[in-house]
């Protein structure tokens, strides 16, 4: 198979049948120098055009690897920047098929220019219109800006290489040593990727995404008819408390759960789930990762992380931009410390602040576990604009743990009254009802209970309206 045939098969096996129109098909490129005319360019290396996903119209470019390694030049940019103009002008989603060797050195200014327009053009459409992008080859160096922009990156998990700089090139590293480039490290260190996965896999979670997100940022057509029962028990719920993905997908219709940025940051878990068939931002942060055994894997502390807290704000910023509700699951006693963490932990912390404060869309939070101190105050509580704050029973709300507490209060008092001490500061304080008879907490519901009463708090929630002082945007 020639690849470009394969650059429009993965298009046909992203789409609808029979539903790509391809948009640009006579193009070429136009630059002659270093005997660049000698060469035949179809479509200069990318096809463009729209089709169907799930019903909805859907723009999508594939770079052709066999037209001078998929590089991308002035008419191939000028395809995509087309393609983007369509996709604004219309509300339709961008999805972007990356093979590429990047940028075609044979026309220089010309194709730097052409990098450039595309970033425009990718900023004039973030918060318009959803942007995906699929990495199957190569993206490097101001390639790899291209997903930066977007709003979800898939890489399949062989072939794709992501990178700014190539392994080889970093001090002291060398693509043997550790590949910067493959998906493993790109997915697990850096916060670009949101699925790792192979090609096949990648389609169908392509879809599915597309049919969970709104078209635009003005259309609300994220929803469909609900066959799950609204009031459906979730047994066992609380057994789940350590892993929010678990919760995700009991309380969610028909247990619809994507979550995104799956290797990056584990400790805090961000996706979207289905509540009376509305799509809803869900965030949470988690303190183990389960196998299919339902033995543990993976262990976190019960606290905030820099990077956790980035890729919740991120994804928050997201679903407001495109009028998602959002669902927060609180079970944090504090900040991470490490070293790293102490370098970014505060502005991270200070940017989920920002973007739950700043979203005007319906906001919803569940204390599962604990819930002291300032993590408390910056996941989503009523201070911050939470408009529902729902608790189970067994929760804790409150400045710190007992025993902690306790040994501060009474510090050189001996062990029986330090003791004294913590089970009264527990009694009193921790207590979620003491948080409740403050107005703190709005609902004590059992775990088995949890879906139907967030779906009775987004219903009622979702005529709101929220103003806010006139601004250009802020700061943070």
């Amino acid at each position: 198979m020639s690849s470009s045939s394969q650059a429009r098969q993965r298009i046909n096996a992203l789409l609808e049948e029979n539903s790509f129109v391809e948009i640009g098909a006579l193009v070429t490129a136009r630059n002659t120098d270093f005997n660049l005319k000698q060469e035949e360019t179809p479509s200069d290396g990318v096809v463009t055009g729209y089709g169907v996903i799930d019903g909805n119209l859907v723009y999508v470019y594939s770079q052709d690897a066999s037209v001078l390694g998929g590089s991308i030049g002035e008419m191939h940019a000028r395809k995509i920047v087309r393609l983007y103009e369509l996709a604004i002008k219309t509300g339709s989603p961008v999805i972007g098929l990356i093979d590429s060797t990047g940028l075609r050195l044979q026309e220089a200014t010309d194709a730097l220019n052409g990098f450039g327009e595309i970033y425009l053009k990718q900023v004039e459409a973030s918060g318009v219109v959803p942007q995906i992008t699929a990495i199957f080859g190569a993206c490097g160096g101001g390639l790899a800006i291209i997903p930066s922009i977007t709003d979800f990156t898939f890489m399949e998990s062989e072939k794709a290489k992501l990178f700014v700089n190539s392994p080889n090139a970093l001090d002291g590293n060398y693509k043997e040593k550790c590949d910067t480039s493959a998906a493993k490290w790109q997915s697990t260190e850096t916060a670009n990727v949101d699925v790792v996965s192979d090609e096949a896999s990648i389609y169908a979670q392509i879809r599915e995404l597309v049919s969970i997100l709104p078209s635009n940022n003005e259309d609300g057509d994220s929803y469909q008819e609900c066959s799950d029962d609204l009031n459906r028990a979730c047994e066992n719920l609380d057994g789940a408390t350590a892993d929010p993905s678990l919760i995700a997908r009991q309380i969610s219709d028909n247990g619809l759960f994507f979550e995104t940025k799956r290797e990056y940051a584990k400790e805090m878990v961000t996706g979207f789930i289905r509540l009376n068939g509305a799509t809803v931002g869900l965030v949470g942060n988690r303190t183990a990762v389960f196998d299919e055994n339902g033995k543990e894997a993976e262990k976190f502390a019960d606290k905030l992380t820099a990077h956790g807290l980035e890729k919740a704000a991120e994804f928050i910023t997201f679903c407001d931009a495109f009028d998602l509700p959002v669902l927060t699951l609180t079970n944090a006693t504090g900040f991470g410390t490490s070293k790293c963490d102490e370098k970014h932990v505060a502005k991270a912390a200070g940017r989920l602040v920002y973007s739950l404060a700043n979203a005007t869309v319906p906001k919803v939070n569940l204390i599962t576990g604990k819930a002291f101190g300032s993590a408390y105050v910056i996941m989503n509580s009523k201070a911050i604009g939470a408009d529902v704050t729902i608790s189970w029973p067994d929760a804790q709300v409150g400045t710190m743990d007992a025993n902690l507490a306790a040994k501060i209060i009474c510090d050189g008092k001996d062990a029986e009254t330090v003791s004294k001490a913590a089970a009264e500061y527990a009694a009193l304080q921790n207590n979620v009802k003491s948080a409740a008879a403050r107005g703190y907490v709005d609902e004590i519901v059992e775990p088995a209970d949890t879906r139907k009463y967030v779906v009775g708090a987004f219903e009622m929630l979702f005529t709101k309206r929220d103003e806010r002082p006139a601004k250009k945007h802020g700061t943070v």
